[in-house]
């Protein structure tokens, strides 16, 4: 029986270092499944097309391959939009859902995104739901958009990351929201070191509760 740890969470509560910290823990591979996401919203933009048109968004969604993975370009607000837009198209996640769901039974895995536990592994051993408020998560945006030398207005980072909210919590299809057995983790006053105390310490009781 492979080992599946389903991470999920709004952007930049602290998920994706949780999960790749988690990973090299337990000896597990790690998927960041919002990069694939990110790399059909790239595709699409490449074409000089529409992230919400769906018939395109699809079709990228299926030509997508590891590589496009590994872009440098798969961060920041415009890669930020296009993933949220090409998230609510039905065919793009069913395009998706194979691959992540092939990456994760192979021989377990750690996965983070926004539906792994409510959609893509719901009978996952362990689920995590990693949250913040909005404001600290618009802090540690702003301070990572700075370190790579973008310039950031502190007040569109906080209303950027209040949309990407709203449209992920009110997608219909896959929208956010913690799966029913999930451990809910805030991190608004954790710095890494202590949420992966916390994460590791409920993964450990929840296995040895079978």
């Amino acid at each position: 029986m492979t080992l599946v740890i389903a991470i999920d969470g709004p952007a930049a509560a602290g998920k994706g270092t949780l999960a790749r910290r988690l990973a090299a823990r337990l000896g597990l591979p790690h998927l960041d499944t919002g990069l694939l996401y990110r790399a059909v919203g790239r595709r699409v933009l490449d074409r000089g097309a529409d992230p919400r048109d769906a018939a395109v968004a699809a079709a990228e969604a299926r030509a997508l391959t590891p590589a496009d993975l590994d872009r440098p370009d798969l961060r920041g607000p415009a890669a930020d939009a296009a993933a949220s837009a090409v998230a609510a198209i039905p065919a793009v996640r069913a395009a998706l859902l194979e691959f992540q769901r092939a990456f994760g039974r192979a021989r377990g895995a750690v996965l983070d995104g926004r539906d792994i536990g409510t959609v893509v592994f719901p009978d996952a051993a362990v689920k995590l739901f990693v949250t913040a408020t909005p404001e600290e998560r618009a802090r540690r945006r702003l301070l990572e958009l700075r370190a790579r030398g973008i310039a950031a207005d502190p007040d569109q980072v906080l209303a950027e990351i209040r949309d990407r909210d709203a449209q992920d919590a009110n997608r219909p299809v896959a929208p956010l929201r913690p799966a029913a057995d999930a451990i809910v983790i805030d991190t608004t006053a954790l710095d890494a070191e202590a949420a992966f105390a916390a994460a590791l310490a409920e993964i450990e009781r929840r296995l040895a509760a079978g």
